[in-house]
């Protein structure tokens, strides 16, 4: 745990139940018109940020025991930074210089409460010499003297910890592992931000009352710790790509961090083949964002984008991650989900989809990772494989077990099965139904259109969907609720 001791307690003079006002680089006002700016851009910054954020929180947390302290400190030393180095420029070890100078200000919190004595020798070590600390000193001792991607591996453990309500964890992440504001948070899924706070306190207090340790876990362990921490980094994903609520239908921001968070989990545990499997799902999902809305940000189905809006870079980089995989057991979840992904990405349009193979990939993940979820995206895939009645047939044994009546995703794809298959009442019915599960303005809204327009045929093919097949699912067990998700699955019948 560091050179703090679990039996040391709260400290005198802190509050325990006030959560600090976040800073964020990127919200300081730059100047690059003054001398020594020119490489100190906000987006460089911000970079910077994202960079070195995660280390500095760890290591502090380790050193101090303390996440709140720990946050403080950190905030400090990069507030600091964002008001010298416009003007003197980056040093030439950044981190440590952020680690050294978020060290003194923890001490100078400490020193103000008359422990500060405890953690001298830990400085001494940290800046690599015995009589003080600058610039120089810093840059001998390194980056990688300073802080360890260990400590990052375990912050993340403990914010993903099991103890703590799956929402709880996805706050904690966002906070502490990806550097968002609590305003940033607060946005991204619709809560006040008070609420929020309020949410970070109490997290914190589970963490220091249940005593969650910092470290990684043990053996026993560690495949199911790594699967709770894939989890709620694709719950920010999926929140992101197909937001459950508000009038926007994608977050991108949201993607973009856990597209940085996966990428982090792969450095850190780099031989487990479905953290790069998660990768390359959400790299592939988002690829197609920029096709995913029109002008006026109306949804658009995967039938009808413009593919030449999608980043092939992306798709090439998922692609990749998906087919060079060196290792031979069996696929997991998110390899699989990866791999459908990769059916799509690869066809030159919606007509020439291998819907058979992507049929067949759902038959292999449903048996890995069995849910009524997956039996909806897999009814779908069917359907186009082999055709409506081959699809009602896998949709309506989830229909009988009640067990997602209030899924959105589930009555659209039944529409759309219903409506090929010619029954165009009970497809109204269905598409009825999805709309007022519907809790996303813009999907409602174009839904609610669709019912509409009902009457009358959007085009001469009847096997056609009316609403796309859900390729990009976020399959676990239960679709997610609002406001905050508690858990994932959203095979959206359109792109989403």
């Amino acid at each position: 745990m560091g050179i703090a001791d679990a039996d040391h307690g709260p400290r005198c003079g802190r509050d325990q139940t006030a959560e600090r006002p976040t800073t964020h680089v990127s919200r300081i006002r730059w100047h690059p018109e003054e001398p020594g700016t020119s490489d100190m851009s906000t987006p460089n910054l911000d970079r910077l940020f994202h960079e070195q954020w995660p280390a500095v929180v760890a290591t502090l947390t380790r050193r101090l025991n303390d996440l709140q302290l720990a946050e403080d400190a950190a905030q400090d030393a990069f507030a600091k930074a964002a008001e010298l180095w416009p003007r003197e420029g980056v040093p030439p070890r950044p981190g440590g210089w952020l680690m050294v100078t978020a060290w003194r200000k923890a001490l100078d919190h400490l020193r103000k409460e008359g422990v500060a004595a405890r953690y001298a020798e830990d400085l001494w070590r940290m800046a690599g010499s015995g009589e003080s600390i600058d610039a120089a000193e810093i840059a001998e001792a390194g980056d990688d003297a300073l802080v360890s991607e260990d400590d990052q591996l375990c912050l993340i453990f403990m914010c993903c910890h099991p103890a703590l309500a799956l929402e709880v964890q996805v706050a904690l992440t966002l906070r502490y592992v990806a550097g968002l504001s609590t305003a940033e948070i607060s946005r991204a899924f619709l809560l006040s931000e008070p609420t929020l706070a309020q949410r970070l306190v109490r997290a914190k207090r589970k963490i220091r009352a249940a005593g969650i340790g910092f470290g990684v876990p043990g053996p026993d362990e560690l495949v199911g710790r790594l699967a709770s921490v894939r989890r709620v980094v694709y719950l920010v994903f999926t929140e992101g790509y197909s937001a459950t609520r508000g009038r926007q239908l994608v977050r991108a921001e949201l993607c973009d961090e856990a597209i940085r968070l996966s990428r982090l989990l792969c450095r850190l545990v780099p031989k487990d083949p479905e953290n790069r499997g998660l990768l390359a799902l959400m790299l592939l999902h988002h690829a197609r964002s920029p096709g995913r809305q029109d002008a006026q940000e109306r949804p658009i189905p995967l039938a009808e984008q413009d593919r030449a809006t999608w980043r092939h870079e992306m798709i090439a980089e998922g692609i990749g991650l998906v087919e060079n995989v060196p290792d031979p057991l069996p696929p997991g979840p998110y390899r699989l989900q990866a791999a459908i992904a990769a059916v799509h990405a690869k066809a030159p349009n919606f007509a020439r989809t291998d819907w058979t193979r992507i049929a067949a990939l759902y038959g292999e993940l449903a048996r890995v990772s069995p849910s009524p979820v997956i039996e909806v995206n897999r009814a779908v895939a069917v359907g186009m494989a082999y055709g409506p009645q081959a699809g009602l047939s896998i949709l309506n044994r989830v229909l009988a077990s009640d067990a997602l009546t209030a899924y959105a995703p589930l009555h659209a794809a039944h529409a759309d099965l219903l409506r090929r298959a010619g029954a165009a009442e009970e497809a109204a019915a269905s598409l009825a139904r999805a709309v007022e599960a519907t809790q996303n303005e813009a999907l409602r809204s174009e839904l609610s259109r669709r019912l509409g327009a009902n009457a009358r045929p959007r085009c001469d093919d009847p096997s056609r969907p009316e609403t796309d097949p859900p390729e990009d699912q976020v399959v676990l067990a239960t679709p997610k609720t609002s406001p905050a998700p508690v858990e994932s699955g959203d095979p959206r019948t359109w792109d989403g």
